[in-house]
């Protein structure tokens, strides 16, 4: 479970340059979204051992100079909202700014952690003009370059320093799986939810959840148990109204990144759009089981290839990883729901499956045998061993001589052959060719 850091501050101020150097601190176990909106803006960063998620609000704004103020003020309070930790980024070339002023007024109220960074920092000079930005009753400030990268590592370990300590998750004594019910608003999430649980509350126990809001629900019925994270109730502010967009994004980070699987909600009179699409990418990034729902299906008219080209579509937004179950349901006539509960069933038991090592090599040796990664400069490239790693998700590792000289087209080709052979339906897989 992360903590999530939001960057708020006025438009150029370097936001984006910021959020690129936190979430590549570490290659290895950091990857951007592309287009969680149209900017890339949700990344993992990792500093002294502990994790975080980063938002950058900053790709968000739309729009001419006279509505900033007001986009800004609805990020900030959306940050508040949301994000455990607050950065604040201002300019020391511009100085203090009105805007500015407005920002650091609604970020005084907060009771959580805030942390002020003075961007653009590069020489002592500027040092000394960025006394200025205790006028904004922040307290201590960090200062940093952006460009240079230079105060960087002072700003992470202020982040690190501030982020509250997460709370224990009670381990469940049965380890229940998690379904994170997501997807944009009105795709019919409350509906699905409520068509579950039905009247029958008396099946379901209310367990604080993940945060304040995500409420988990015990769910017990029809011979399924496990806990439904339900991003869908949830206090939906007037303020929110407009920024739909950013909200169930930000919404979506935090019940994906505490479910096992997610179970994707959308709207069939709308299609599959790039809404719909960050929430996949941000669930595949995660590792996380992924199930499409295409609900309101009973609005859609139909002839008898809809359904086979509605899904042929959106196979096509979501390859390569094509490899995921999607149901057409009606949360209104409750058409197919259980199919699709234990459709996320099956897909949590996939992404648990272990394969013993011995029947592994036994069943992939041969077909890499058979077909082995083309020659490269006359190299031949020979793999020998193979085994699944012990991670919470699905990761193989095969050793080869010339690791180096395999190809994304030959990762891809193992991948779909360890498809076919086990069922990851719905599940991400990783695979990695490693020097023997």
């Amino acid at each position: 479970m992360n903590n999530i850091v939001a960057i708020v501050g006025r438009p150029n101020v370097g936001k984006s340059t910021f959020f690129n150097r936190l979430i590549q601190r570490r290659e290895a176990i950091v990857d951007s979204v592309s287009g969680v909106t149209r900017d890339r803006n949700y990344g993992k960063s990792e500093w002294n051992g502990k994790e975080f998620s980063v938002i950058d609000t900053g790709g968000y704004i739309k729009g001419s100079d006279d509505i900033f103020e007001a986009e800004i003020r609805k990020q900030v309070e959306l940050a508040i909202d949301e994000a455990d930790a607050i950065v604040f980024l201002v300019d020391v070339e511009e100085g203090i700014t009105p805007m500015d002023n407005e920002v650091a007024k609604l970020l005084r109220k907060v009771t959580k952690p805030v942390l002020l960074v003075v961007n653009k920092v590069d020489n002592a000079k500027r040092e000394q003009d960025a006394f200025e930005f205790y006028n904004l009753g922040l307290g201590e400030y960090v200062t940093m370059s952006g460009m240079s990268g230079s105060g960087t590592g002072e700003v992470l370990d202020k982040i690190v320093e501030i982020l509250p300590e997460l709370p224990e998750v009670e381990e469940a004594t049965e380890e229940l799986p998690r379904f994170a019910v997501v997807g944009r608003p009105n795709a019919g999430k409350s509906s699905f939810i409520n068509a579950l649980i039905g009247e029958d509350r008396f099946v379901v126990t209310d367990i604080a959840g993940t945060t304040r809001d995500a409420i988990d629900t015990k769910y017990n019925r029809f011979g399924f148990e496990f806990n439904l994270v339900d991003t869908a109730g949830i206090r939906r502010k007037a303020k929110v109204k407009e920024d739909l967009e950013f909200y169930s994004v930000m919404r979506s980070v935090r019940a994906i990144e505490h479910s096992d699987v997610c179970i994707l909600v959308i709207d069939a009179t709308r299609g599959f759009e790039g809404q719909d699409q960050s929430i996949f990418w941000l669930a595949e990034k995660n590792r996380k089981g992924i199930v499409i729902l295409v609900n309101k299906w009973d609005l859609v008219e139909k002839d008898t290839m809809t359904t086979v080209q509605y899904e042929k579509k959106i196979r096509e937004e979501i390859a390569p990883f094509t490899d995921v179950p999607i149901l057409f349901v009606s949360a209104l006539t409750k058409q197919r729901l259980l199919k699709a509960l234990e459709t996320a069933v099956e897909v949590y038991e996939n992404r648990k499956q272990r394969i013993a090592t011995s029947k592994f090599n036994d069943t992939m040796l041969p077909i890499i045998e058979h077909n082995p990664p083309p020659a490269i400069k006359g190299k031949y490239i020979k793999i020998k061993y193979c085994m699944q790693l012990p991670t919470p998700v699905p990761q193989f590792v095969f050793f080869a001589n010339l690791p180096q000289y395999i190809k994304d087209p030959y990762k891809r080709y193992v991948e779909n052959k360890l498809r076919e052979i086990y069922n990851f339906e719905g599940v991400p897989i990783e695979i990695y060719f490693r020097q023997k």
